[in-house]
């Protein structure tokens, strides 16, 4: 039997639903990211003609427009950027839709147009794009001196500036005298067969004496003693020497000897190949390193120079001849943490202990690498002063609820990280301090780790220490530490330096995830230890990630009996270079050997791990294993703990 529903019945009905609707909670952003991140992929592709209805409300409609717009620039109008431009100003989609259009007026060869959009000159390539569009407006006067600037340089130039040198020929402005500047340019670049290239619309006679520079250039002998002593032999003379000590310092040495005086090699140009052949002898840390120092005249010092001399003193514990060298210096550079920590180890090694102790007392009152290993020599604490953002409700909801922290860290969330900077530098220099630090707080507990490392490192932000260090996965990583002997806070420092605690993160170099595994390494490991491998993707598995790199250190500890600093050197420069450091210069300790590995990169990577290690210390909420300690892997027992105290607090403490 069927009964019908009363008319009324059905109106309320219809308004409940209605009303329902209405009340309805809207689709969140992660709710729509499935569906935004579809969108993107066909609008980049040009089959995307509008938006779809859910998405035009979204915070990040603009890119959608953008990525469609981009898809076909040849078939953009003034208009049509200008009017995006202007609707987004708030947003990077208007520069980036800006660079698209300059990029297609380029193409176009449209130089009144490019004139007309005032384009920023902040690289070459837009340069040499700017001198074309001089030229073919008829503006050469302005364009000629743009053009030569971008001529003479010593390296190969945009292919965007074939067409400038080609004008430039064309019309009288590049004459052999130009030819030859850029050719002696190339030269003391150290690039030969630049040299050829550039030598080939020369007349015979200047190409021949080209070549003969290029080959000097490319493999340096006695023939240039031959040579015709003028300015431009010496300074020939005087590159191919600087080049050759890079590879055999020993045969640049005796061929300066043979023609420094045939050459007519001045002062400078003599010292500026012995200050080449002392800095690369040292270096690979030849035996005839120190007496090569000795030869390098003062003037012929730069900053780097300095560097190596000490550097090259303690590969032969002559202590002596380090501090010397430390005072020697400029000021500036022997004020810095690490020559300060090393002047006052020698000052004590050659019996000054009340220098070196006033040196030492000095650094321990700094939160780094050095002033904690100050401290380690007078068994104080160590400095840290570490502060917290503002806990400020209001101003959390604000700087939440900003159009730009909206739409960088939903972009982060999408994987688009070019774009989510953009949008994150542009919001981070509209906040203030406190703001911008909250800012990052929030980023930080969204995913976005690596922003503690980027935006808080300079100035009073050093001191926010919980946002600036990150730990993840406390609970595996310390449950993998333990499993391995290993201890936790190297562990989470190792990855803090490798990947800013950012799971996804690929480097240049192919390595993957935390820990930066090499796809290869990964692999390994997971079949030793009975994981599933799915790929390299697999290294994006932080857990997996973890106990993959915890093993693989492991493993490197093991290699280097038992020695931290060995192995986090070999963790990040390989096995092959450490062993071959070892071999190079006699055992010695251990703050000291690393104040002399070769690479900068590997010297400072090593400082920072044992910095972040103590500081990792503090976050997992103990005492600081002693970084002199930590770096030989002295059992915990052999030394007490260092607690972390902040100056101010000690000197109150000290104080009536």
């Amino acid at each position: 039997m069927s009964r019908t529903i009363p008319t009324f019945v059905l109106g309320f009905l219809v308004l409940l639903a209605a009303d329902e609707a209405l009340s309805a909670p809207a689709p969140s952003l992660a709710d729509r990211r499935d569906a935004f991140r579809q969108a993107l992929e066909q609008a980049e592709r040009g089959k995307l003609a509008a938006p779809p209805r859910s998405l035009v409300d979204h915070p990040l409609a603009a890119y959608l427009e953008l990525a469609r717009l981009r898809h076909k620039p040849e078939a953009l109008t003034a208009k049509q950027v200008s009017t995006f431009v202007a609707r987004h100003a708030d947003s990077p989609v208007s520069d980036l839709l800006q660079r698209v259009w300059w990029d297609e007026l380029a193409r176009r060869q449209d130089w009144p147009g490019w004139l007309a959009a005032d384009v920023p000159l902040d690289d070459d390539e837009r340069r040499c794009v700017q001198a074309r569009a001089l030229y073919g407006t008829g503006k050469r006067e302005a364009a000629t001196p743009l053009a030569t600037q971008l001529w003479l340089r010593g390296d190969s130039a945009p292919s965007a500036c074939d067409a400038v040198f080609a004008e430039m020929a064309r019309t009288g402005g590049l004459n052999p005298s130009l030819r030859q500047q850029r050719i002696a340019l190339a030269a003391e670049a150290g690039r030969p067969s630049l040299m050829r290239y550039l030598a080939r619309p020369l007349d015979k006679a200047a190409q021949s004496r080209s070549e003969r520079f290029a080959a000097f250039i490319e493999k340096p002998d006695e023939r240039a003693a031959n040579w015709p002593a003028d300015a431009d032999n010496a300074r020939i003379v005087m590159a191919g020497l600087r080049r050759l000590a890079r590879s055999d310092p020993a045969r640049a040495e005796a061929l300066l000897d043979r023609l420094a005086k045939p050459a007519r090699l001045d002062a400078d140009q003599r010292g500026s190949v012995l200050a080449a052949v002392a800095l690369w002898s040292a270096a690979s840390y030849d035996a005839e390193s120190a007496r090569r120092f000795k030869r390098v005249p003062a003037a012929a010092f730069d900053p780097q120079l300095h560097e190596w001399r000490v550097r090259e003193a303690l590969a032969r514990d002559a202590f002596a001849e380090a501090r010397d060298a430390i005072a020697r210096m400029p000021a500036e550079l022997a004020a810095e943490p690490r020559w300060r920590y090393v002047a006052a180890r020698m000052d004590r090694a050659l019996g000054q202990p009340v220098a070196a102790a006033a040196a030492f007392d000095a650094l321990a009152d700094e939160a780094h690498y050095h002033g904690f290993l100050a401290a380690d020599q007078l068994q104080q604490p160590y400095a840290l002063c570490p502060r917290e953002p503002l806990d400020d409700m209001a101003m959390r909801d604000g700087v939440a609820a900003r159009e730009g922290f909206v739409r960088a860290l939903e972009l982060h969330a999408l994987t688009q990280h070019r774009y989510a900077l953009l949008e994150w530098n542009r919001l981070r220099a509209s906040l203030d301090p406190d703001r911008r630090r909250i800012a990052t707080a929030l980023a930080i507990k969204a995913g976005w780790t690596d922003r503690s490392v980027f935006d808080l490192n300079s100035g009073d932000d050093l001191q926010f220490y919980s946002l600036r260090f990150p730990l993840a996965h406390k609970r595996h990583l310390t449950q993998e530490a333990e499993d391995r002997g290993l201890d936790p806070a190297w562990i989470a420092a190792l990855i803090r330096a490798e990947s800013a605690w950012q799971p996804t993160v690929r480097s240049h170099a192919n390595a993957y995830g935390l820990m930066q595994l090499l796809p290869a390494t990964g692999q390994a490991k997971a079949r030793q230890l009975g994981i599933s491998w799915r790929g390299s993707r697999t290294l994006f598995d932080a857990r997996k990630n973890i106990t993959l790199g915890t093993a693989y250190l492991a493993d490197m500890l093991d290699q280097r009996g038992g020695q931290p600093y060995l192995a986090t050197a070999a963790y990040n420069a390989g096995p092959a270079p450490v062993s071959r450091w070892q071999r190079q210069r006699p055992a010695k300790d251990a703050d000291l050997w690393i104040e002399t590995i070769p690479y900068r990169e590997t010297r400072e990577y090593v400082a920072r791990v044992m910095a972040f290690s103590a500081i990792y210390d503090w976050r997992l909420g103990r005492d600081a294993y002693p970084i002199s300690a930590r770096l030989i892997g002295q059992p915990d027992t052999q030394r007490p703990r260092r607690v972390f105290q902040c100056p101010s607090d000690l000197q109150q403490a000290a104080s009536p």
